[in-house]
């Protein structure tokens, strides 16, 4: 399908479903599932309003160079509006993309400790804390749902549940191996050590998303420990949930409540579910496609954090920022903007 069949199709689509919802003759049901398409589609269709603007006044513009006395104030627009126009196009060609239906998602977000010991258990600790401040940038809500910690701070792993708009669109691309380089504090030579961290996000997902059959889960209950293996109550409220099936394994003994603590690791477990199967679609899809930001695979080193010369590199998309210290107070904004143009730039190709 051309570009201008797209853009007739989401105009007419719009108009559709505005002129249905006005009619007051539909269900209540189709109405709010009606009503999200409504405004999804909004946005594009004031991007190809801007546009097909854009295309009139630079042919109108173009008329007037054969009028000498409007020649000159036609030129300056025809120059601007030659630039506009193919902008515009871009952005509405992205607008058009397909959307990946768990963008919308809330996440849960796990961090753990790799190669290095105690100081990649203190790098752990430290991106956890790095994504809890980006998530309050965003104006998201961030609870921690499991943390295993070490004696002096670090976390051998640590879960989160991240809520809010669009948090997996933002954080999907974060999912890998995050490798840091800097002299740990125990170091005496003054020697650079290098560590590592595995970062995976997943989308959080509803009941209906992800089938789990009762028979296909062994849930144990224990006693919930903390740090150095100290007891946190009297009471066997931690839950752990085994999927025989796949063998994924979830816990969690965050709060003093079994009854919430089995709800939270159910969350998980759906989590892991869903994304198991969106794993798998991906590496369907890659294939085929061979410009894309990293494999998806979780062993993937994605970054490095390099504390003496102060920098932050991507390598999926060979950008380094030398801001480390805004980036680890949560400023990620930079490397999300970058690596989903990246991903934009890669899908356009696909379809082109």
């Amino acid at each position: 399908m051309s570009l201008e069949q797209n853009l007739k199709r989401v105009r007419d689509r719009h108009a559709e479903l505005g002129a249905l919802m006005a009619s007051g003759d539909v269900a209540p049901e189709k109405f709010q599932k009606m009503s999200k398409e409504y405004s999804d589609l909004t946005p594009v269709v004031d991007a190809i309003v801007e546009l097909e603007d854009a295309r009139a006044g630079l042919k109108d513009a173009e008329a007037m160079l054969a009028d000498p006395e409007m020649r000159e104030l036609a030129l300056a627009e025809v120059e601007d509006l030659r630039e506009r126009v193919p902008e515009l196009e871009h952005r509405v060609q992205v607008l058009l993309l397909p959307k990946d239906e768990a963008d919308d998602k809330n996440a849960i977000l796990e961090v753990r400790a790799g190669t290095g010991g105690e100081e990649a258990a203190l790098f752990a600790a430290e991106l956890m804390r790095m994504y809890q401040r980006f998530a309050e940038l965003q104006g998201w809500k961030f609870e921690l749902m499991e943390v295993n910690e070490t004696g002096i701070g670090g976390y051998k792993e640590a879960v989160a549940n991240i809520t809010g708009r669009n948090v997996f669109a933002k954080l999907k691309y974060e999912s890998g191996v995050h490798r840091v380089q800097r002299v740990p504090e125990t170091e005496s030579g003054g020697r650079i050590h290098t560590s590592a961290a595995t970062v995976a996000v997943l989308p959080e997902v509803e009941d209906v998303d992800v089938e789990i059959r009762p028979e296909d889960l062994r849930i144990d209950t224990y006693r919930s420990q903390g740090a150095g293996g100290q007891h946190v109550n009297t009471t066997d409220s931690a839950v752990r949930i085994v999927h025989n099936p796949t063998g994924i394994v979830v816990q969690c003994q965050d709060g003093r409540s079994q009854h919430k603590n089995k709800e939270k690791a159910m969350t998980m477990l759906r989590a892991k579910l869903y994304d198991t199967q969106r794993q798998e679609q991906e590496r369907a899809r890659a294939q085929s496609r061979k410009g894309q930001v990293g494999s998806g695979d979780r062993s993937e080193r994605i970054r490095t954090y390099n504390f003496p010369q102060g920098r932050v590199t991507d390598h999926r998309i060979n950008l380094t920022l030398h801001k480390l210290e805004r980036v680890m107070e949560g400023d990620l904004a930079d490397l999300v903007d970058a690596l989903t143009t990246e991903d934009q730039a890669a899908r356009l190709a696909d379809l082109n």
